[in-house]
């Protein structure tokens, strides 16, 4: 196997860079810069680091993590030098020059701490939300699937079933033996039932995780010119929107991520509501609709002067009436909405920030739960709770039928934290992470 190296630590000039290694050349590789004093395994040492003709490159604190014992489960090395560009690169180039050393390709560390069972899928796909992570909310939710946790807990699942199956396959192939009581197998639905009201509450959670995960989604609606675009700057505290007087400036879907107290929010500016004959402004209508039908919360704007403007979309978000330009205006029917606002001098735009948070949290609850974080882990937890379902319905059936519905229901479990059959997803996974992890 090839050894891999990178920069580990982002992007350059830097006060220090960490090179990382991974393979079995790595400690050859270090001492080939550094000459025979090894620092001990896993303590820092100042080494001087030399080209081949002896040429001092830097003065670097280097690491060796021998095998098993390493993020990778191979032997690793880091190598901490100052982050000049020139300075990593002169490394690269002596790193570049011994066989059987290259580049690693996004990914590849976190890859083989897989292949050497270092972590499994879940951990893996923690690991690629932790480095992603952009809020309070997200980072928690990560370190919760890092944690272990989460696979603790499918990996439960998992050995109930088989238990289950071995319970049934007992009666089945030792039913005259003295040992082994009449209808055995009996016994082993009251289990499964039980499972599958756990998996049942554990999918009902999911919705709060893809929220904290995935972002909050808030739709701007209205007709043209009462304040979305003026709102959207507002909010977000710099023009990310064209605001003009001039009806139909927004003719598409514009979004922007804001941080609230910790949770991700995505504001998005929706072409303005109104008959039309320009084909473009249809179709920004159009996204506007569309983007409201799937938006977590809709604030449906309408001038203070005018009445509030009705939505005719269905949707199942909470519709916040909002009366935009409170500024010009003393004689509005406060009543006629949920809440005033001006765009141009911020009142009432921190009291929406706190509907706005007051709202997530009725969604994610109070504080973290284990729950399924991803699309694929809840495909698979709907396709295991499917076939422990089956299970129990198919009591008329022979029990080597019921007992191969909960081996499928493990198998599906199996799937999520990569423990069996997942190949064709590891490309796409490990492509989410940054060179050098």
């Amino acid at each position: 196997m090839d050894t891999i190296y990178a920069l580990s630590s982002g992007s350059l000039p830097a006060g220090v860079a960490v090179i990382r290694l991974s393979g079995p050349l790595a400690i050859p590789a270090l001492i080939s810069l550094i000459g025979d004093r090894l620092p001990s395994p896993r303590s820092a040492g100042l080494r001087t680091i030399r080209k081949r003709n002896v040429e001092t490159i830097d003065q670097a604190l280097v690491l060796q993590f021998p095998a098993p014992h390493s993020f990778t489960g191979e032997d690793c090395v880091e190598i901490q030098v100052h982050g000049g560009r020139a300075v990593v690169a002169a490394v690269f180039s002596e790193l570049d020059a011994i066989a059987g050393i290259r580049p690693a390709e996004a990914g590849e560390f976190s890859k083989r701490a897989f292949d050497n069972n270092k972590m499994d899928l879940l951990e893996v796909e923690g690991l690629a939300d932790l480095l992603k992570a952009e809020t309070e909310m997200q980072r928690r939710l990560a370190v919760e699937q890092t944690s272990g946790r989460l696979s603790e807990l499918y990996d439960g699942w998992a050995k109930q079933l088989t238990r289950c199956r071995a319970l049934i396959e007992a009666e089945l192939d030792f039913s005259d033996e003295e040992d082994v009581p009449d209808s055995v197998a009996e016994q082993v639905w009251t289990t499964v039932f039980a499972l599958r009201r756990e998996i049942e509450h554990h999918l009902g959670a999911g919705s709060s995780s893809e929220i904290i995960r995935d972002g909050f989604k808030v739709a701007l609606v209205g007709a043209p010119n009462v304040g979305k675009s003026s709102l959207l700057n507002a909010l977000s505290g710099r023009d990310v929107a064209i605001v003009t007087d001039i009806a139909g400036t927004t003719r598409d879907v514009l979004s922007v991520d804001l941080n609230i107290d910790g949770y991700l929010v995505t504001l998005y500016d929706t072409a303005g509501l109104r008959e039309t004959i320009d084909i473009v402004e249809q179709e920004g209508v159009r996204r506007a609709r569309q983007t409201a039908k799937t938006a977590d919360l809709i604030l449906l704007l309408s001038e203070i002067d005018s009445p509030p403007q009705r939505l005719d979309e269905s949707s199942d978000a909470l519709v916040l009436r909002l009366g935009t330009k409170s500024d010009l205006s003393n004689s509005a029917d406060a009543n006629a909405f949920d809440l005033l606002i001006s765009a141009q001098t911020g009142y009432g735009l921190e009291q929406l920030r706190s509907i706005i948070k007051s709202e997530i949290e009725k969604r994610v609850g109070s504080s973290l739960t284990l729950a399924p974080v991803r699309a694929r882990h809840k495909k698979r937890l709907e396709e295991t709770l499917n076939y422990v379902s089956d299970a129990l319905n198919a009591q008329g059936m022979e029990l080597a039928i019921r007992s191969e519905y909960l081996r499928l229901a493990a198998t599906s479990l199996g799937r999520i934290t990569g423990r069996v059959d997942v190949e064709d997803l590891l490309g796409v996974i490990f492509s989410e992470f940054c060179i050098g992890k």
